[in-house]
């Protein structure tokens, strides 16, 4: 008798246990944001759980999205599991074939859960993080979580009345918060800045609408973060969670005609992040006209506000082409280089690395394209220079 009263002691706590599910990020829904910030979260490194509450995932538009990290990662999923080419074009993506491609990668990924069909009756802080009751037995306790719907249900663990989701901005260059932007609205001249997704008092939680892949990869990204670094979400790094999403090709500027595809995206998306070449913004979308010939006016202020010797570089050099030799110089004495090694470097990668179609010239005037490139690679903004919670240059 006493054997057997051990034996069930010892058992219990282990199936008490097993009946409390941990996860870094927890994302309730089953709309385009909730499957987009699952994902995400995964490829950020953390353990991350989408509970539906329904029969799956619901989505739309995945096919004229641009082709970034969320939706190449669906693609690649479904190919494999329907045991297609690359060649061949995928199907019509049906909510069941979208749900069966989901299943079978959440069945063989060592990171990301999807749990279907199990709606939760609680939810409470626990500890730093949150703890959902799917029954009086079993729960889901998460570091962070990700709200794309149902926020009713929440509201009394926040102790609030209402709670509006994170809003997207317009991009507005007589303001500066589009330098904090953590997700561009695809045909848009929308951006969500990180400040607006964080929400004030509340840590821990994030709140998106339903309908936004972007905006859900963003916060995916954010939660990932803080459950990673075991920080709050009002702790977030901005150039942390920018280089996140942009290593995974999620666009933070909209820039209509610059896709994910082209070889100078990513230095064009962190120039246009720093404002020192500002877009044109038409009907709604905005077009960064990489073709288009860089003048010195449209440069002089913003690189006079993100270094101070640019300041000295432009009063000595005054009204002068932008072409490549002026480039060069300003970038050298700017950013204490060489200018015989940095001229060879340039022209060692003008066409084979930076694939550019002009021949090299240090007498061209530089495309806003290849200005970008020589921008982001020798000085590095994006990189070295931080902003303010309202996108001002801390330098």
């Amino acid at each position: 008798m006493k054997k057997l009263f051990f034996a069930f002691a010892f058992l219990v706590p282990l199936v008490i246990h097993a009946q409390t599910i941990k996860t870094d990020v927890l994302v309730l829904g089953n709309s385009n944001a909730a499957f987009a910030a699952g994902v995400q979260a995964a490829e950020s490194g953390v353990n991350a759980i989408v509970l539906t509450q329904r029969d799956g995932f619901k989505l739309s538009g995945l096919k004229s999205l641009p082709q970034n990290g969320v939706v190449r990662a669906f693609e690649k999923r479904a190919r494999k599991s329907l045991k297609l080419a690359d060649s061949v074009s995928l199907p019509e993506m049906t909510n069941q074939i979208v749900n069966a491609v989901i299943k079978n990668w959440a069945d063989s990924a060592k990171l990301l859960d999807v749990i279907n069909n199990t709606p939760y009756y609680h939810i409470k802080r626990s500890g730093n993080g949150w703890e959902a009751k799917l029954t009086k037995e079993k729960s889901i306790k998460a570091k962070v979580l990700v709200v794309t719907d149902q926020i009713e249900k929440i509201l009394p663990a926040l102790k609030i009345e209402t709670l509006k989701p994170a809003e997207a901005n317009t991009i507005n260059y007589a303001e500066n918060l589009y330098r904090t932007t953590i997700a561009g609205i695809n045909g848009t001249s929308n951006y969500l800045s990180l400040y607006n997704l964080l929400i004030p008092n509340q840590e821990n939680i994030l709140y998106i609408k339903t309908d936004n892949f972007e905006i859900g990869q963003a916060a995916g990204a954010a939660a990932a973060y803080a459950a990673f670094y075991k920080t709050k979400t009002s702790l977030s790094n901005l150039k942390s969670i920018q280089g996140k999403l942009l290593a995974y090709k999620l666009s933070l500027m909209p820039f209509e005609d610059v896709k994910i595809v082209d070889s100078n995206w990513l230095a064009i998306q962190k120039v246009g992040i720093t404002g020192i070449l500002k877009a044109d913004i038409e009907n709604g979308k905005v077009y960064f006209k990489p073709e288009k010939a860089v003048n010195y006016n449209e440069i002089k202020q913003p690189l006079k506000n993100y270094y101070y010797k640019a300041q000295i570089w432009f009063d000595d050099h005054q009204n002068i082409p932008i072409n490549l030799d002026n480039t060069i110089s300003m970038v050298c004495y700017v950013g204490n280089k060489a200018v015989v090694a940095t001229r060879n470097e340039i022209e060692k990668k003008w066409n084979k690395t930076y694939k550019f179609s002009s021949e090299y010239d240090l007498k061209k005037v530089l495309t806003r394209r290849e200005f970008s490139v020589i921008i982001n690679e020798f000085l590095k903004p994006f990189d070295d220079v931080n902003v303010d919670r309202t996108g001002r240059v801390m330098r």
